[in-house]
């Protein structure tokens, strides 16, 4: 079985931000709505957890997954 790949890092400007915000920065999603409805419907995962909640606050250190796609939020310039 493959190893997972490393997450793709994503560096925000100062924290906490919303989930779905954080989905259409990082080109998760096409639009702030496209990414409430994914939250909405369960596809997204925060550390591990599915979370359905559209105002989640991310923080650094945090993973979020969508689709094959995993994230770490860092805090950055």
């Amino acid at each position: 079985m493959p190893a997972d790949p490393a997450p793709r890092t994503v560096a925000i400007r100062s924290e906490p931000i919303e989930l779905a915000r954080f989905m259409k920065f990082a080109g998760l999603a096409g639009s702030g709505g496209g990414a409430k409805l994914a939250i909405v419907n369960g596809l997204v995962q925060v550390n591990g957890e599915v979370v359905t909640q559209k105002g989640r606050k991310l923080r650094a250190g945090d993973r979020v997954a969508f689709g094959d796609e995993t994230l770490l939020v860092v805090l950055g310039a």
